[in-house]
């Protein structure tokens, strides 16, 4: 017994395996990593002496920790043989614990290690000492966001999402000249504006449980409905606000349908989304060729509202930046203060306990639905005075990027858990994250499956939380 203890999991400071097979592979994988980085590092021109040099320590260096880890796992293998039933089953128990407590942990690493050897494999642009440093940085970053969020009893994923953010923006600067500047700064505050201000209605929704689909196609009807009603004569200003009053319609129609089918929200969203866009087209093609597009002069003071040179009382600020942090706080302050917002909260957590205190599912479903196709609507105004030119898919990429700010942020999809306050944070990481990947060149296909990829273990994370309705 003594023995065995004394020889459990010993690995002298200089270890060699046992088996010459193992030797011979660890020469073979060290002479293979040494070679590649010969040829990137004549590749790219650096001098001969520097790339021999580091040729020579990358294979002693890597060598030597393969004989390390394999002489430690013959070791740990040794020791094992000689352990009692007994010890076999608590050794597994730890191992299972482990795995189990630290599961999301290894997979979002892994999944960042898979997606950044995947960038250096396909764009040459993206091989860079730089790049390689900013990786390292956001691994252990993650570490720790995983770690230290264990402690927060509430809050987790804000906590997760600020640290992230941070992450994005330290490893962006790093990388990209001139990412801190004030023209960049203001560019991506007015694209996470538009994205926040059509994020209201999801959020809201979100917190009810359900899912409202028709956004990228409310944002698109209204762009040209909006441009097309003031060709006709109609004054900007009363056809801006018809608008907003035709997109409350919208999305009232959608709460009373999805409302009497329930569980169908998807759905019955996705098919009236379609619907309202053919049937926009329809009317504002009548007379023209052009379907989908509509010509015309965007009022001054709209494209003041929305442009990267508007003003806001005499600076030179977008306005709509102001009217998404106006629209933030008081989002934030009536979901947590107001009796309206916490008997949001009441019936997203559980609605028969909810109405059972007289509180009226139907009025806060269909009501919320109704406040997301007024959002949807005005952002699609807004982004008419953007681009001063009318399209009907310009609300395409919100149909994906509405519903990862909510999940990014840390709403529950099932409803009755999170906040705009975390719809912000998901909306400036996902914005900070689009225009770090654009700074690299990445296309737009390549962003399109970086951010599928961040969905994916940000659900994983929040779904192992318990839902709201298993702890009342």
């Amino acid at each position: 017994m003594t023995g065995r203890s004394d020889t459990r999991g010993r690995v002298s400071v200089l270890p060699m395996p046992k088996s010459f097979a193992l030797i011979w592979l660890n020469i073979g994988l060290s002479l293979v990593v040494a070679a590649i980085g010969l040829g990137v590092g004549f590749a790219q021109e650096v001098s001969a002496q520097r790339v021999i040099l580091f040729t020579i320590l990358t294979a002693t260096v890597l060598f030597l920790l393969l004989n390390y880890i394999v002489a430690a796992f013959e070791a740990n293998a040794a020791a094992r043989a000689e352990e009692t039933e007994e010890e076999q089953e608590d050794r597994s128990g730890r191992a299972r614990k482990l795995w189990r407590n630290n599961r999301v942990l290894i997979i979002a690493m892994a999944g960042l290690l898979v997606l950044y050897l995947l960038l250096t494999a396909a764009i040459p642009e993206f091989r860079s000492i730089k790049n390689l440093i900013g990786f390292l940085v956001l691994e252990l970053i993650l570490l720790f966001a995983f770690k230290v969020s264990g402690q927060f009893a509430s809050g987790r994923s804000a906590f997760i999402g600020l640290i992230v953010l941070f992450a994005l923006i330290v490893i962006s600067s790093f990388s990209i000249e001139g990412f801190l500047s004030g023209p960049n700064i203001k560019a991506i505050l007015l694209f996470a504006a538009f994205l926040g201000i059509a994020s209201v209605g999801q959020t809201m929704v979100a917190l009810l449980g359900g899912l409202d689909l028709s956004i990228p196609f409310v944002i698109g009807s209204s762009n040209i409905a909006l441009l097309f009603l003031i060709t006709l004569g109609v004054p900007s200003f009363v056809a801006f606000g018809f608008i907003l009053v035709l997109g409350g319609i919208v999305g009232l129609l959608n709460g009373i349908m999805s409302f009497r089918l329930q569980g169908q929200a998807l759905i019955v969203t996705l098919g009236s989304g379609f619907a309202l866009a053919g049937f926009t087209q329809i009317m504002t093609s009548i007379g023209s060729q052009f379907a989908g597009n509509v010509f015309g002069t965007v009022p001054k003071w709209l494209s003041n509202l929305a442009a990267m040179n508007g003003k806001f009382i005499g600076m030179n600020f977008p306005p709509t930046i102001a009217i998404w942090i106006i629209i933030a706080i008081l989002m934030i302050i009536g979901l947590r203060t107001t009796a309206w917002g916490r008997n949001l909260y009441a019936l997203g957590g559980n609605r028969r306990s909810a109405s059972l205190i007289g509180v009226s599912e139907f009025k806060y479903w269909v009501g919320c639905y109704t406040i997301s196709g007024v959002f949807a609507a005005l952002t699609g105004s807004l982004l008419l005075g953007w681009s001063g030119g009318a399209f009907i898919g310009v609300g395409d990429p919100y149909l994906f990027t509405t519903l990862a700010a909510v999940v990014i942020g840390g709403t529950s999809l099932l409803g009755g858990n999170g906040g705009y306050g975390f719809t912000v944070i998901g909306v400036l990481v996902l914005q900070v994250l689009t225009s770090f990947l654009q700074g690299i060149g990445l296309q737009y296909e390549w962003q399109q499956f970086i951010f599928g990829l961040l969905i994916l273990p940000m659900v994983a994370l929040y779904g192992r939380s318990p839902h709201i309705r298993a702890t009342v």
